[in-house]
């Protein structure tokens, strides 16, 4: 507590005028006191805090309409971008698909350095939600990145070189890094990513000299036998049987947040593994013996020794893939007359949690989005369940809101304290759940979820999709946390939208599913401002400033889970989103402008003839869910990020067929060989699946070309 104040009064000296152009390294006092330094942005959620809130106001209600263009970069990777820059004295730092890293000049988009950590290709295959990386952390001269293979790597800030790496998990697993670092005192902290494949998660804290490991904290309790901490003890009295083989889950792969003084260190907890809490904990009775912590947690623990400190669990025994591993805001609020340090998260599972983040007391929680898995919370803080989306002890399928995707995903929040309002990037969309019967893990390939993904396939019908699209919805809702319920709130088309930022120019910055980038009015939800990104932007904006003027940059590029894990014709509704992958920045008076879009063209489904039996086509179409549908879309509808494989030349020739899918011929660009989960015969059968659904929407598209479909 002493010397994180004696810190505070030493960067307040160090800050300065906030000019953008101070010199130095990143330490202890700059960080803590990032607040202090609207200029730069020096961590992932510009402080510890996690607000992404900042007091610049050049850029503001009056005159954001003269925003523009100042510069733009071109990136290398046409998958998704979900990436956070920082911008430390005059410059810009910012992560892309497949781990890599570009420096420019913040104020003239001059590019200075770039690395590529040369994450293996086969390596897209272990990762559930497409190949993102989220950001850089800072400390000292030094860059911290987290590699989609698992590595943790420190770069020379001035030049990209590497200094150091360090393999943080065991690669023969399908661990993944997807997540931005954060830095503590020295101290490099990283989780991973990999629940749905099996693994068992952890967050782990490195030295910044040199990548030694000084503690890691494991979120699951581990093997019969295994020696373990009075914490993970505790937990597995809420499991009835042993993580064993498939490792439980609970992976930290994305947020953190920090109270310099409290000196506590918050993170969430993701989902089971497998999903389905019928094969993790049979015979559960919901009355705590099946809770299994700490998976969908929020915990905090000391950063200095990963001492445990407090937990809460935001959804006991999840079975839905319900994790909390959302964005967590650190504010100061009077709720009840009272003045109460708090820590806010819009988990997956639908509810906006305030909880004291000094104690882990429930202080609130209710409902951000539609939901149907559950009525409320209790006064303990528990969710009061219906019994009915049990799925895990009902045995039976049913349709729950929210799907795995959740109410809300990765996506950053932002808090604006003048108007105490959380901004949550929230969407509807439900799922059918359809429990899968003697379930076996797979530790090789495939999701292992313990469900019938291909369950909820939607049928080859337009009128019917049309339909269930119209349910998946998209909005921006500002959320008053003390009263708890929206304040306003701006519908969009599309439900995979961008991440937020909150200024003191009294605006708030989003990035959407349909290929623009706006400003809204913080306190009325008015749209102020918008920009023709030419693709779907889905990453957090940010700003800065540099030589007196203020700018303002978002990451665009779409993809992630939305993008190839949902069906393409349901994300495509009215056209295509197509994948642009840009660095764009903006200040007022910009002019800068971007070449011309080009116009998509999907190649035209020209299948083979469908002549498999329908017992080739239902084992084509059970392999297709466990194996192929995270990357290429349920219902192999796909969209613009992947390869849609009804559109696959492949489809004509087995032999081929085989060499990709068997021998592993395009293992480079992510298609590994699946010979060790699969037979040659499942393969066949797969492709004939394909056929069949690739002929099914050959059809509805010539419906639709005559004009035969009924209008619902």
């Amino acid at each position: 507590m002493l010397k994180h104040g004696i810190a505070a009064l030493a960067a307040l000296l160090l800050v300065g005028c906030n000019s953008g152009e101070s010199e130095g390294g990143i330490d202890e006092m700059r960080l803590i006191n990032a607040g202090d330094d609207s200029a730069n942005w020096i961590t992932h959620g510009r402080t510890y805090s996690e607000q992404r809130y900042s007091p610049l106001d050049a850029v503001n209600r009056e005159t954001v309409a003269n925003l523009g263009l100042a510069w733009y970069a071109d990136m290398d990777t046409a998958r998704g971008q979900e990436a956070t820059p920082l911008v430390m004295d005059g410059k810009l730092y910012v992560t892309t698909a497949w781990s890599k890293v570009f420096a420019f000049d913040a104020a003239t988009g001059e590019p200075l350095w770039s690395y590529d950590p040369q994450v293996p290709g086969e390596t897209g295959v272990k990762v559930c939600c497409d190949v993102v990386n989220r950001g850089l952390a800072a400390w000292g001269d030094k860059l911290f990145l987290g590699t989609l293979d698992g590595r943790l790597v420190a770069l020379d800030r001035e030049t990209g070189k590497v200094l150091w790496e360090k393999v943080t998990v065991d690669q023969s697993k399908a661990y993944s890094i997807t997540g931005a670092p954060r830095v503590i005192d020295g101290k490099v902290l990283i989780g991973n990513g990999g629940a749905e494949f099996g693994v068992r998660g952890y967050i782990a804290a490195y030295d910044a000299d040199d990548g030694s490991e000084l503690w890691r904290f494991y979120t699951v309790p581990g093997g019969e036998g295994e020696d373990q901490p009075e914490y993970l003890q505790k937990a597995a009295e809420t499991w009835t049987q042993g993580t064993g083989e498939i490792g439980g889950g609970g992976t930290v792969w994305d947020s953190m947040a920090y109270d310099p003084e409290l000196d506590l260190l918050y993170f969430g907890v993701g989902n089971g593994s497998p999903w389905n809490r019928a094969y993790r904990s049979p015979g559960a009775d919901g009355k705590g013996e099946g809770d299994n912590l700490y998976l969908s947690s929020i915990v905090a623990i000391r950063p200095d020794t990963g001492e445990y400190v407090w937990h809460y669990q935001t959804t006991p025994g999840e079975t839905w893939d319900y994790t909390a591993t959302q964005h967590i805001i650190l504010a100061d609020m009077n709720i009840g007359g009272k003045d109460r340090k708090v820590l806010m998260q819009a988990p997956k599972n639908g509810f906006f949690y305030v909880l004291d983040r000094e104690t882990g007391e429930f202080i609130s929680g209710k409902p951000y989005i539609p939901l149907n898995w559950a009525t409320g919370i209790d006064e303990n803080g528990r969710p009061i369940e219906n019994p009915e989306t049990r799925i895990d002890r009902t045995g039976k399928p049913a349709l729950v809101m929210p799907g795995p995707l959740g109410g809300h995903n990765w996506h950053p929040m932002a808090y604006h304290p003048g108007e105490n309002l959380v901004y949550i990037p929230a969407f509807e969309a439900a799922m059918l759940y359809a429990p899968e019967a003697n379930w076996k893990p797979d530790m090789k390939r495939g999701f292992n979820v313990g469900f019938d993904i291909g369950a909820g396939d939607l049928p080859p019908d337009l009128g019917f999709r049309r339909e269930v699209g119209s349910t998946i919805k998209g909005k921006l809702v500002a959320w008053d946390p003390v009263k708890q319920e929206p304040r306003w709130t701006v519908e969009h088309p599309g439900a995979w939208n961008g991440g937020l930022l909150a200024t003191g120019g009294g605006l708030v910055f989003q990035g959407t599913q349909e290929s623009t980038f706006n400003a809204y009015d913080a306190a009325s939800g008015d749209k102020l401002w918008s920009f023709d990104a030419q693709t779907g932007v889905v990453a957090p904006p940010m700003t800065y400033m540099v030589g007196g003027e203020q700018y303002v940059a978002v990451l665009a590029g779409w993809g992630g889970a939305l993008a190839i894990t949902a069906d393409g014709g349901i994300i495509a509704k009215d056209k295509p989103v197509r994948n642009v992958s840009r660095l764009l920045v903006f200040k007022l008076g910009g002019s800068a402008q971007l070449p011309a879009a080009s116009e998509f063209a999907a190649t035209p489904l020209d299948p083979p003839p469908s002549k498999a039996s329908a017992a080739v086509i239902e084992e084509g179409r059970k392999s297709y869910a466990r194996y192929c549908a995270v990357c290429h879309a349920p219902g192999a509808v796909g969209s613009t990020v992947l390869p849609d494989l009804r559109r696959s030349g492949a489809l004509e020739n087995p032999a081929v067929w085989l060499q990709i899918v068997h021998d592993g011929a395009l293992k480079d660009n992510g298609m590994v060989s699946f010979k060790d989960s699969l037979t040659k015969e499942q393969m066949e059968a797969i492709r004939q699946y394909v056929i069949k659904r690739a002929n099914e929407d050959k059809a509805m598209e010539a419906q639709v070309a005559k004009g035969r479909v009924a209008r619902r």
